[in-house]
């Protein structure tokens, strides 16, 4: 299926970047399966009732000494599973086919690298190291250093690898199934889910895992899930006002990064799904919160008000 780029498309960008894209699309791959950091479902699942309370003062103090400290949690170890079928996987960059939707495929590849580029200037200024966080693409289904993976828990993060997970066909999803056309709407989920690198790398996103893994209820990990979420999206929202410096943005293009985080609100997916709308069970937010956070990341350009967790 081909993915040309929305007709409307006003965002200003540049071809020639694919050298962060692992392209494992016609290799097949392995069935079922789950991401992490996904964008409306997905994730590792944590067991509840491990121990004792939440203490989230830890993580208040945690981001507070070490957002961009150079922190190395939450990665762990990969399962060794780092490509199909056992084999090693394709170096990102090594072999791009843009006869298949190259455009959209350099499109994702210029949000990639923008968006690395910006974090890796934010660490560098503060006297830290950031590495550039690569994506594969894929089409059905895949193995991530976080187990088998498929296209049905759309895009995703994997801490393991610390790589970003595509299938093209999620876009055609966003905009016929979910309702939020755009190029910009594209781009804030290629943001958001660097935005769970940039946790990943300052040693966040293991902080809650470890919390999760204490929590007494299934209800305090989900609400720890929608925290991390929330602040991925207002890292997003970081990268878009980035995107409005540079004077790449265009009239329409935050209007569709908007719809984008409101059409993946677990209260719309939930309503969508025919079942109960039960914030207990969430673990991204609401349409609500997330156009919010994603706002407060473009408003204020600073990651220092992306502290979803004292909220």
């Amino acid at each position: 299926m081909q993915h040309p780029l929305p007709h409307d498309a006003r965002m200003r960008w540049q071809r020639g970047h694919t050298g962060g894209i692992e392209d494992r699309r016609g290799q097949g791959g392995l069935g079922g399966g789950f991401g992490m950091g996904g964008m409306g479902g997905g994730g590792i699942p944590i067991p509840a009732g491990l121990g004792g309370g939440g203490a989230i003062i830890v993580v208040l103090i945690f981001l507070a000494l070490q957002f961009f400290g150079g922190g190395g949690g939450g990665g762990g170890l990969g399962s060794g599973l780092d490509g199909l079928g056992g084999q090693g996987a394709v170096q990102p960059g090594a072999s791009v086919d843009l006869t298949n939707n190259g455009d959209m495929v350099e499109f994702v590849g210029y949000v990639l690298d923008d968006a690395n580029a910006l974090w890796a200037d934010t660490f560098q200024r503060t006297g830290q190291q950031y590495t550039p966080a690569p994506l594969v693409l894929f089409e059905g289904q895949t193995v991530s250093g976080c187990g088998q993976a498929s296209s049905q828990t759309g895009p995703f993060y994997c801490p393991a690898d610390r790589k970003v997970y595509v299938d093209l066909d999620f876009f055609t999803e966003l905009d016929r199934r979910f309702g939020a056309p755009g190029d910009f709407a594209q781009a804030y989920v290629i943001a958001h889910e660097i935005g769970h690198h940039v946790q990943t790398v300052t040693g966040i996103e293991g902080e809650v895992r470890q919390l999760q893994q204490q929590a007494g209820s299934q209800e305090e990990v989900n609400g720890l899930s929608v925290k991390m979420e929330l602040q991925a999206d207002c890292l997003a929202g970081i990268w878009a006002q980035s995107v409005y410096e540079q004077g790449d943005l265009q009239a329409g293009d935050i209007e569709e990064g908007l719809g984008a985080a409101s059409a993946v609100g677990d209260d719309r997916i939930q309503a969508g799904a025919g079942v109960d709308v039960n914030p207990e069970t969430w673990t991204h937010g609401s349409s609500e919160q997330r156009m919010a956070w994603f706002q407060r990341g473009y408003q204020s350009g600073d990651p220092a008000r992306c502290d979803t967790f004292s909220s």
